[in-house]
């Protein structure tokens, strides 16, 4: 079994082992928003809902921001992630220039007056928690790797190829692990 020496820490990447099977989980590339001793918090990054943000909100009928299915903790709850910092009140540094949360409404009215681009906000319903401890287990069962981000890795919009490109990205051993066909029964 191929041993993964980052911890866990906000920030990273919770890139999920090929052999998880469990539905919200399968193949999924995470960043974690929160990690300490009260638990963890998290939203994937790579399962993109049929939902645009103008279907969830009215007033936004003249934008197509995808949402994206942030994990099944509060999944009627639309959060976000976005490198707009001050601009948005309230909001929770990730790391430098990462941001995610804060005034809504104050999101609202950016968006609204054109000061936003997709590259700068990624929508989720819902999010992935760990209660304190539980991350920690999961990771002595091998249930995930982690890995450093960036924004460019957070704020992309693809979500097919992410789970793939990001294990490439992590080595040699890791790149392997990432041909590992999704259904072994069928290979």
């Amino acid at each position: 079994m191929i041993q993964n020496k980052l911890k866990a820490k906000k920030g990273r990447l919770l890139i999920s082992e090929p052999t998880l099977a469990d539905s919200y989980f399968k193949r999924s590339v995470i960043v974690l928003t929160e990690h300490g001793e009260n638990g963890s918090v998290g939203f994937i990054l790579n399962k993109k809902t049929e939902m645009k943000l103008s279907h969830a909100i009215e007033e936004f009928s003249e934008f197509d921001f995808p949402i994206y299915f942030g994990g099944p903790v509060k999944r009627d709850n639309l959060f976000f992630i976005h490198t707009l910092g001050s601009l948005v009140p309230e909001s929770h540094e990730i790391y430098d220039g990462l941001f995610w949360g804060g005034d809504f409404e104050a999101l609202k009215k950016l968006i609204l007056s054109g000061k936003v681009k997709q590259e700068e906000v990624k929508f989720f319903l819902g999010y992935s928690g760990w209660e304190p401890h539980q991350l920690s287990r999961e990771m002595e069962e091998h249930s995930w790797f982690v890995s450093q981000s960036n924004q460019s890795i957070i704020l992309q919009q693809s979500d097919k190829e992410l789970w793939r490109e990001v294990m490439k990205a992590m080595g040699t051993e890791f790149a392997m692990l990432s041909n590992f066909p999704d259904n072994p029964s069928m290979n």
